[in-house]
């Protein structure tokens, strides 16, 4: 681990392996613990750096916006002097972020890749984020971990892997419920749709088939709104596929690459 200190904030960030750089920004469900199952296959062909996204482990929080994680995240790059080739993967939220600073600093960095992420979400999926944050400040993170890990995997996962899920409400557990909360309503408020024919880096999105958090038919939409970008569709999967189907993941990636 290594904490990244930059004009009076720092990005807790675990750099391993060698070869091209690859940073990995984890969901609003998790920490980057998320990337636990691919983190050893992935440093054997790259130089990973797993990020703790501000309100996780030691980052410390950011502003509301999406574009304050995305700002932050552009410093704390900087600060690793990580070159305009580094590949960036966010899943999730992380996913967002990657948008966001795809949009923002794109030319600070080279392939995008975007795992069940959005361009915005309908109306009525943005309810469920709104009374996350209400519940979380009330009652703290453990009022929402069974809603969680229900809006991370399909049912037959959860059943399938109860350790898994066990380990899964530990890491967001963890989580600050005010940095969490204010998650919550920042993808709530998104809308990328404007910005989207601006991006030029490289880009994948990966969508997994049974994702109903953000559902394959909108990470379709997003794809097709990027220019020049690939769409790949994971069957079987739901919302975090390095977790869910590892190999299925690491092979997208490495297809996209190259």
């Amino acid at each position: 681990m290594s904490l990244v200190g930059f004009d009076g904030a720092r990005l807790d960030v675990e750099s391993a392996g060698a070869g091209p750089d690859l940073v990995l920004l984890h969901s609003l469900l998790s920490d980057r613990s998320a990337f636990d199952r691919v983190g050893e296959t992935l440093a054997g062909s790259f130089r990973t750096h797993l990020v703790n996204l501000p309100g996780y482990g030691s980052s410390s929080p950011a502003g509301a916006t999406l574009e304050a994680y995305a700002d932050r995240v552009a410093a704390g790059l900087a600060a690793l002097r990580l070159g305009g080739r580094t590949t960036v993967l966010g899943n999730g939220f992380g996913g967002f972020v990657a948008l966001a600073l795809a949009i923002r600093h794109g030319a600070k960095f080279g392939p995008l890749v975007i795992a069940d992420s959005l361009a915005t979400f309908p109306d009525a999926a943005k309810a469920p984020f709104r009374a996350m944050a209400t519940k979380v400040r009330a009652e703290g993170m453990a009022s929402v971990l069974d809603a969680a890990i229900r809006r991370m995997f399909p049912e037959s996962f959860i059943a399938a892997n109860p350790a898994m899920v066990a380990e899964r409400k530990a890491a967001l557990a963890k989580a600050d419920p005010a940095c969490f909360a204010q998650a919550c309503l920042a993808l709530a408020d998104v809308d990328f749709r404007p910005s989207l024919a601006n991006i030029r880096n490289r880009t994948l999105v990966m969508a997994g088939a049974l994702d109903q958090t953000t559902p394959a038919a909108l990470a379709r939409e997003l794809a097709a709104a990027i220019p020049g970008a690939k769409f790949e569709e994971i069957s079987g999967c739901g919302h975090c596929p390095q977790i869910e189907k590892p190999p299925e993941f690491i092979a997208a990636l490495r297809r996209f690459l190259g």
